[in-house]
This record gives C-alpha cells, sequence and structure tokens, in this order.
C-alpha cells in the first residue's frame, strides 16, 4: 500500500468501481463505458475483450431480456502511485427461465479492478472476477427443475450452474476462469496484480 495515498484517491476509486457495476444494472450504458479506458481488458464467463465490448455486448444482453443484477459489498482498495486494485465481493442475480420454468441464478464472485489514473481521472484498466459458488432455484413455489446431475459433469465447481445455463442459451463458457476450486492460477493471479501494482 501507498502511504501517500489520500482519502479523496480511496474515494474516487471507491466510487469509481460502485458506479461501473450501478450503471450495468440500470442500463446506463454511456456512464458505464466512461468507467473504462480505451485499452482495458474484461474477462468474465461469457465474455474477453476490451471494456468498451464488453459494455456494446452487456446492452445486447440486456436487450435480449436477461435480466441480472448485482450486489456488492464494500470494497477494499490499495493504492500505489496512480494505480489501485479493488477488490469487491458481488452477487450477481440473473432471473430467467430454464425450459418454461422461471428461475433465478445466483452466481457469488469477487471482483478485481485495476485502476490507473490518467490525467487526474481514475479508470478501469482490467476487471477480473474470481467465481466462488453458484445455485440455480425456481421462482414458482414447488416448481422442480429438470437438470440431469451428468449434464453438470463437465462444468467447475466454482460456476457450474452459470456454465450450464450459459450454455443452453448459446454462450460459449471457457472452463479456465478464476475460481476457488483452482487456487493456484487465483494465488497467481494475485501476485500478477500486486506486482502490477507496485509497477513491477
Amino acid at each position: 500500500m501507498d502511504s501517500n495515498r489520500t482519502p479523496s484517491d480511496l474515494t474516487s476509486v471507491t466510487q469509481l468501481v460502485l458506479h461501473e457495476r450501478r450503471s450495468r444494472d440500470r442500463g446506463w450504458w454511456d456512464e458505464q463505458r466512461e468507467c473504462f479506458a480505451p485499452d482495458s481488458t474484461v474477462r468474465v464467463s461469457w465474455f474477453r475483450g476490451t471494456g468498451d465490448e464488453f459494455v456494446t455486448q452487456s446492452e445486447k444482453l440486456a436487450a435480449n431480456g436477461e435480466d441480472a443484477a448485482h450486489t456488492v459489498g464494500p470494497p477494499v482498495v490499495d493504492l500505489h502511485g496512480d494505480r489501485a486494485l479493488a477488490e469487491v465481493p458481488c452477487r450477481m442475480d440473473l432471473h430467467t427461465n430454464l425450459d418454461d420454468t422461471p428461475v433465478t441464478l445466483s452466481c457469488h464472485a469477487r471482483l478485481l479492478y485495476r485502476a490507473e489514473r490518467r490525467a487526474d481521472r481514475w479508470l478501469i484498466v482490467a476487471l477480473d472476477p474470481v467465481y466462488e459458488r453458484d445455485s440455480l432455484t425456481s421462482r414458482t413455489p414447488g416448481a422442480q427443475l429438470n437438470v440431469d446431475e451428468k449434464d453438470l459433469a463437465p462444468f467447475r465447481r466454482s460456476y457450474r450452474m452459470l456454465a450450464y445455463l450459459l450454455g443452453r442459451r448459446g454462450y460459449s463458457i471457457e472452463d479456465d476462469l478464476y475460481g476457488d476450486d483452482q487456487p493456484e492460477p487465483v494465488a497467481a493471479l494475485h501476485r500478477s496484480a500486486w506486482a502490477w501494482l507496485r509497477g513491477n
């Protein structure tokens, strides 16, 4: 951590990542796009690319009726000069249908943001979630979900319902995402993030 950090920097980075999530949920696409640097990278379950492309694809997802909402906890922010790391606990709830049954997919993750101050403005330069666990429940009391355990077997434990559901909806979900079921890649991500923060 930087001994020269100021409360205003901590507040700016905290508000940056919170505004990015809020604008995603509210459909404020221009505001969300302004949170990302032009050369930013985003790597989530269903998308890999720039921040600008991520916002565009998120808008298309919402237009297709995918009703997602994110509940976030307080960010933990570490600063070093003009760079910052922010880790945000997050639960994503996706309301959709499995066959003809209304369901809610709840996915728990930690969002790791890298941010830089450029021209006196903090911008997100990278976003990497670490997936923890997920669940799929019916929104209709008493309704049974027809999910075969064999269909879940190919997917990783930390995001298997997410991969299963989005896979059925035509999205290709990679099996190399960061997740608590594979601790070493997560540890490597944090080592890389700390090295980046210190400029190494």
